[in-house]
């Protein structure tokens, strides 16, 4: 089995300052923090939903949509490009790096693991899972991961099923390695 490691960057350099988030109407007091992320960082928009994060993620917005709903959400926005970044009015996390483990890293040094993130969300569409019995999903799920496994979460908003399979030793690896006190949300 394959050995994943969470790979940081070797300078010393500071992070650059995190801009306090903005809070208006639909985000205030101690609410968790919520993302919206540009179209290059798909995969850290998939990974920070796993940790529990409310990301906001479609793979077709402009720069104006994505200030659009940076401002009216409350939402901080994500992106590696300098120019959206420089936008006046929204929160924003400029991420420096193009390596997945290295923009993970970035955002829960910044913004700290959601209390709760044991609760992950759909990698799709980021509502919060629920779980389900193995009687819930018989049908959604292929014979052998019925016989095989006993823990299930369904997303109520599309309806996937999500299950501890082969790869959820990497994904746990991966989570453990962001934050030590994380554990199999099974």
């Amino acid at each position: 089995m394959a050995q994943y490691t969470l790979h940081l960057p070797t300078s010393a350099a500071p992070l650059p300052a995190v801009p306090q988030p903005c809070y208006n109407q639909a985000m205030q007091g101690d609410a968790p923090v919520r993302f919206v992320v540009d179209v290059m960082l798909g995969s850290l928009a998939r990974w920070l939903r796993r940790l529990g994060y409310d990301t906001d993620y479609a793979n077709d917005r402009d720069d104006r949509e994505l200030v659009r709903i940076a401002r009216a959400d409350g939402r901080v926005l994500l992106t590696r490009d300098n120019a959206l970044a420089a936008r006046r009015g929204i929160s924003v996390l400029l991420i420096e790096s193009q390596a997945l483990d290295e923009q993970l890293a970035q955002v829960v040094r910044a913004f700290p693991l959601p209390p709760g993130a044991q609760l992950p969300r759909c990698s799709e569409c980021n509502t919060l899972l629920q779980i389900a019995s193995p009687d819930e999903v018989a049908e959604n799920v292929p014979v052998y991961v019925r016989r095989t496994h006993d823990h299930f979460r369904r997303c109520p908003g599309c309806g996937r099923v999500y299950w501890p399979g082969s790869h959820w030793e990497r994904i746990r690896h991966r989570l453990c390695s962001l934050d030590p006190t994380a554990h199999d949300p099974k």
